[in-house]
């Protein structure tokens, strides 16, 4: 289904514009007056299914197919408005506005320790239920809570040394502090045997030096890529379910590439010949940054393709979101595994994602020999420590993360300690949601 929109300043002209560049066959989506005339939404091969499809949970408030194209329509603006907001950018460097103007690198400098980004990793054990926002009363409450927890704990120990069966916890390899520590692990959103891994570790002494030790052996753990991809150079393929943010991270790094070294150097490939109208996103990417979007298909291989574009300093490949069951599975990831460029493949993994579904994407594309992965929607979940425990028990390296849909700032280098203090921010404020949770 391809999407297109006119501007005119009478309905007739504008029709007349649909008629010449789409031909007979177009489907008006809608037409609306604005500033200076009209503007018509149009699609060629529309189909209402399709159209549900990629609007997702929006798709249900359509309850005719009058509401659906309207709705379709709709996304198709806010697809360009955004993008033309990222040309607006480009334009502005190519016209050589002033340094001030120019966007801020999406990688910040981090030269801090773990001790100075947050107060977990201090040297002094900080309470991290004490927060500007708690009142006086409700951080003294948390503290008794808390408090009587650790009295009770080792109380039944005492008790159960009297009884003759002090060496119960040396049977378990489980204390009363460790036990806590891993389940405020697991509320942090790290998978039980990895919290359980993590609170072994803590030998003796507070919940709160155990917690540190904690949140610094997952940054230790938390791979993440030296290179920038833009000044590195090369071949990357982006892999992972549909829905995930493939084509949208492709067309954010391909926004910041250009910023920085104009459209020249960078080509854009898709395999995805799979499914109706799935290279329309990033033909509007390439349209407006100025570079060449190429499809494997029948007549073209990818190897043929990357061939001809060996020229090209960075070229990005999109794929098709196919799982086991799919048609096609086994060839595109062949195509990457096999192919005799040195592809970089990364895995896309969204942050919203159940644990569960995140190994098991990882098994269904790790056979593209994966260097790497992308965490996106980082600004969607609840708790980032399935994102991190993710990444940490599979060992790839994170390149990149996104935490929304702006082009491309919205895209960032990955490093491991801010990732972490990210998710720990992100605790915090479910726990400023449940004051009393401890």
């Amino acid at each position: 289904m391809k999407v297109q929109r006119f501007f005119a300043k009478s309905m007739s002209e504008a029709l007349r514009q649909v008629r010449d560049q789409m031909g007979e066959d177009a489907v008006i989506l809608s037409n609306r007056r604005v500033d200076g005339g009209v503007e018509i939404v149009t699609a060629l091969d529309y189909d209402e299914n399709m159209a549900r499809q990629r609007l997702g949970d929006a798709a249900k408030e359509a309850t005719n197919g009058s509401r659906l194209a309207e709705l379709q329509a709709e996304q198709h603006r806010r697809l360009e408005a955004e993008l033309s907001r990222s040309r607006d950018r480009i334009r502005e460097v190519r016209d050589g506005q002033s340094e001030k103007d120019r966007p801020e690198p999406s990688r910040p400098v981090h030269t801090e320790s773990l001790a100075g980004v947050y107060p977990q990793f201090s040297e002094e054990p900080a309470n991290e239920f004490a927060e500007p926002g708690y009142s006086g009363e409700l951080a003294q409450m948390r503290a008794e809570i808390s408090s009587l927890r650790d009295m009770m704990s080792a109380q039944r120990i005492r008790q159960e040394g009297q009884r003759g069966r002090t060496d119960a916890p040396e049977k378990t390899g489980t204390s009363a502090v460790q036990q806590r520590l891993a389940e405020r692990l697991q509320e942090f959103g790290l998978g039980a045997e990895l919290s359980g891994s993590l609170a072994r570790r803590h030998r003796e002494g507070r919940l709160e030096d155990g917690w540190k030790q904690s949140l610094k052996m997952l940054a230790a753990g938390v791979k993440t890529a030296r290179g920038d991809w833009g000044a590195e150079g090369g071949v990357y393929a982006l892999v992972g379910p549909t829905g995930s943010g493939k084509t949208t991270t492709i067309g954010k790094l391909a926004a910041h590439y250009v910023l920085s070294n104009g459209p020249e150097s960078l080509a854009l490939v898709t395999t995805d010949r799979y499914r109706v109208a799935a290279h329309e996103q990033l033909f509007v990417f390439g349209r407006i940054l100025n570079v060449p979007v190429r499809v494997v298909d029948e007549r073209h291989s990818l190897d043929d393709i990357l061939d001809e574009l060996s020229d090209r300093h960075l070229v990005l490949i999109d794929t098709a979101g196919l799982t086991s069951s799919d048609k096609g599975y086994e060839e595109q990831l062949n195509e990457l595994a096999r192919s005799h460029h040195q592809i970089r493949t990364h895995l896309v993994a969204s942050a919203t994602s159940q644990p569960r579904i995140m190994k098991s994407v990882w098994h269904c594309y790790k056979m593209a020999n994966l260097t790497g992965c992308v965490v996106t929607k980082t600004d969607e979940a609840l708790t980032l420590g399935e994102a991190l425990g993710f990444v940490m028990e599979t060992g790839l390296p994170v390149a990149y993360y996104t935490n929304g849909q702006k082009i491309p700032e919205d895209l960032h280098r990955a490093e491991s300690v801010p990732l972490v203090r990210m998710a720990v921010e992100r605790l915090k404020k479910i726990q400023q949601q449940s004051p009393l949770a401890v």
